[in-house]
């Protein structure tokens, strides 16, 4: 029991470490991609595959070798992941709780308002550069192309995603009779347009769709980031038993010595045991 930590904090940090090349590897085969949703993932993903990298390595290294300096470093940044990772998902919680759909009466879809969600999201999403990345992802995957072929009945009885139903249609309030807009108190009447590669893309309601669509996701991977931290705290706790049980190895044996070095093996006390017997015999 006195290398169990260490023997599982080194078998834990081998996996990560093989596991960090596929999602380095990932991150910069995006750096190759021209699209732009992709390159828009490959930064975060470069930044967590050599943390996890760096991590996963200090860890093996003092765990099976007794490095005390390489997993008081494992800690620190082990430490440091955990509250990074917990300030995170209490931040995302707290952002991600407001915002849902508008029942529209005989449609099977929701529409959906900038105002219902968080100010942070939504100064977020109104900046130039983040929403033209975004719309660029939109327009690249399509989402529109696919309404083109729905009927009148369609749109009364099938539902849409949240992005299909503020990015690829007019708010339904919206009255375009005789070829022109009767008047409307939603500005977004005014921005929609016949032309594919402008539709809604430009209307408050297709960026609250964006909107929902993070929170839905978000809210599929909350109960995951949540097991995740409970385990990284685990690893940590084994780490700490790692750490201790190789400062004390280090304390007991400072030269390097194996610890058995100090204790007789069995045939050599009963050979000391006989010998010293002779000699009195002798002498």
């Amino acid at each position: 029991m006195y290398r169990f930590s260490n023997t599982v904090i080194g078998f834990l940090n081998l996996f990560t470490l093989l596991a960090s090349i596929p999602i380095i590897g990932a991150g910069l085969w995006m750096a190759r991609s021209s699209t732009t949703c992709e390159n828009f993932l490959q930064t975060p993903l470069l930044i967590i595959g050599f943390v996890v990298l760096v991590i996963s390595l200090a860890g093996f290294i003092g765990a099976c070798f007794h490095v005390a300096c390489a997993l008081w470093l494992y800690l620190v940044v082990m430490l440091l992941l955990i509250a990074s990772l917990m300030g995170l998902t209490l931040f995302s919680f707290a952002i991600m709780s407001r915002g849902g759909g508008v029942e529209v009466p005989g449609r099977a879809y929701k529409e959906y308002r900038l105002q219902d969600y968080s100010p942070w999201l939504r100064n977020r999403i109104n900046d130039p550069r983040y929403w033209n990345t975004i719309r660029s992802c939109i327009l690249g995957s399509r989402t529109c192309a696919k309404l083109a072929y729905w009927t009148p009945l369609d749109y009364l009885q099938r539902d849409m995603t949240p992005i299909q139903s503020g990015c690829c249609k007019p708010p339904t309030a919206c009255d375009y009779s005789a070829g022109a807009i009767i008047e409307s108190e939603d500005p977004d009447c005014y921005r929609w347009s016949n032309s594919p590669s402008l539709l809604c893309y430009e209307c408050e309601s297709c960026k609250a769709g964006v909107l929902e669509s993070m929170r839905r996701d978000w809210h599929k991977v909350s109960v995951l980031s949540v097991v995740v931290l409970v385990f990284l705290i685990g690893v940590y706790c084994i780490g700490c038993c790692a750490f201790h049980n190789t400062k004390r190895a280090l304390t007991d044996y400072p030269y390097g010595q194996n610890r058995m070095s100090k204790v007789k093996p069995r045939w050599d006390y009963y050979w000391w045991r006989w010998w010293h017997a002779r000699k009195e015999q002798l002498y």
